[in-house]
């Protein structure tokens, strides 16, 4: 398989149904890279080389994504006996018996695990870093972060390890690595997958699962392969009118298209950021869409404090569920600086606070849906810097002021469809001066993936990416 990297999953998947290849030629040329590549980005922390090639052996179903190689982030899915550790020491040993739906409809679809990327601890920050394993470093450049928390899954996909990896968003964790890396990531509706057996909702139904990669029509079908509400979901999105891969070709029609150039808490894009996005306009207007200025406000005073409530109470909720799993107290060496603060905030703050917490993401939410009322969607950058160096949104950073400023910077543009439950994709477009790639957002309407799949395929066909590449995708030695 030395032109393993000219495929999309599916495109690898069709090989292996025309007989052309193997599912175990596939795992082997994903392993070999795997091996040539990872040591220098750190992108896969446990590797699962024995249990895929087992599952191989055993013959993988014939579903869309047959003989696919595939990662899972390390945050909250469980597959089970491979350790889980959420990015922390505090869950270095902790092993799930029960596997997560989720993980089970991946395998259904014929995708084969081989291994699970890096995530900061608890997805707290949106670099991939952590005391546990390291540093993920970006493909385009090595001293700049992958993003987070996804980063791991990101820079596996742009070093060209694999076409498609498991992703997860609570504040942009989807589509910040996408943007940092120059992938297609697609964050979907509140409850569009499911979160089950173990949880019901992410981060009080800020969370969603999904993926990022390298063609849009992998996203699409890889939606359709896992959608759904699982038994005893509390919430789920509407059903699609038609399979998310049928929108990818076709016609998106005349889209109304807001422009967002502030982000919603207050910061102003990056020089780069800003020519991103005006190119990105550009591109819209040339394919005969209406774009304006028509920018959403945000009361940050209201929304960022719910939002530290809801992140704070759930991460310390997990933390001492896991303490008490162990048999002893929760100690502040059991995590790291930022997650430990993080977490302390909770201590101060009510039941009835939580309660408003959530009142006022919902209300977020219904302001945002009347917004987008004479639009389809809202256009802006996906973050308002371009990746940031290593080190600076760790969350053992000692500048912990820095280190939140940062984070903000990051997550300016992302966050909000989390705190509504819109869709949400960044789309790799444009690249600085120095060769960071520099995404751009589109947030569409709730239930609305269909009309975002159908503009992406658009857009993926005007100015393609698929076969943009970092040097590191091609210049660690021969055979890979």
């Amino acid at each position: 398989m030395n032109d393993y990297e000219d495929y999309d999953a599916l495109g690898l998947a069709e090989l292996v149904k025309n007989g052309e290849t193997t599912a175990e030629a596939l795992l082997e040329a994903a392993i070999l890279r795997t091996e040539k590549r990872d040591g220098e980005i750190g992108s896969i922390v446990i590797r699962m080389f024995e249990e895929a090639r087992a599952t191989v052996a055993a013959g993988v179903p014939s579903g869309p994504f047959e003989g696919v190689p595939f990662l899972l982030k390390d945050l909250h899915l469980a597959y089970p006996g491979v350790r889980l550790t959420n990015g922390s020491k505090l869950f270095a040993e902790n092993v799930p018996e029960v596997e997560s739906e989720l993980v089970a409809r991946y395998r259904r679809a014929g995708l084969v695990i081989f291994g699970k990327t890096h995530s900061p601890e608890y997805g707290l920050t949106t670099s991939s870093e952590s005391k546990i394993f390291g540093q993920t470093k970006n493909p385009w450049n090595l001293g700049h972060t992958a993003g987070g928390s996804s980063g791991g899954a990101s820079a596996a996909v742009a070093a060209g390890i694999l076409p498609l990896a498991n992703a997860s968003d609570g504040g942009g964790s989807i589509r910040i690595p996408a943007s940092c890396c120059g992938l297609f990531g697609m964050k979907p509706t509140r409850g569009r997958t499911p979160l089950g057996p173990n949880s019901g909702e992410g981060w009080a139904g800020m969370s969603a699962v999904h993926a990022v990669g390298r063609s849009v029509r992998d996203s699409a079908a890889l939606l359709d392969a896992t959608s759904g509400a699982d038994l005893g979901a509390p919430y789920a999105g509407q059903p699609p009118t038609r399979p998310y891969l049928e929108e990818v070709g076709q016609s998106p029609g005349k889209l109304r298209i807001a422009i967002q150039m502030k982000a919603w808490n207050g910061f102003d894009p990056h020089p780069d950021c800003v020519a991103a996005l005006r190119d990105a306009e550009t591109l819209c207007r040339e394919l005969g869409h209406e774009v304006e200025e028509a920018p959403f406000e945000v009361d940050t005073s209201v929304l960022a404090p719910a939002t530290l409530t809801i992140l704070s109470a759930n991460t310390r909720a997990m933390m001492e569920e896991r303490a008490q799993a162990l048999g002893r107290d929760l100690r502040e060496d059991d995590v790291e600086p930022g997650t430990w603060g993080l977490s302390m905030l909770a201590k101060g703050r009510s039941a009835i606070d939580y309660v408003n917490a959530v009142r006022v993401i919902h209300a977020t939410g219904r302001a945002l849906a009347r917004h987008l009322q004479p639009y389809d969607m809202v256009l802006s950058p996906t973050m308002a810097t371009p990746p940031h160096p290593l080190g600076l949104l760790s969350l053992s950073n000692p500048d912990s002021a820095a280190q939140g400023v940062a984070v903000l910077q990051t997550v300016g543009y992302t966050q909000i469809a989390n705190a509504t439950g819109h869709p949400a994709m960044s789309v790799p477009l444009y690249w600085n001066d120095e060769g960071l790639p520099i995404g751009v957002q589109f947030l569409g309407r709730m239930d609305a993936e269909g009309m975002l799949y159908r503009l992406a395929g658009q857009l993926e066909a005007a100015r393609p990416w698929f076969n943009r590449r970092p040097s590191i995708a091609t210049s660690l030695g021969s055979g890979a």
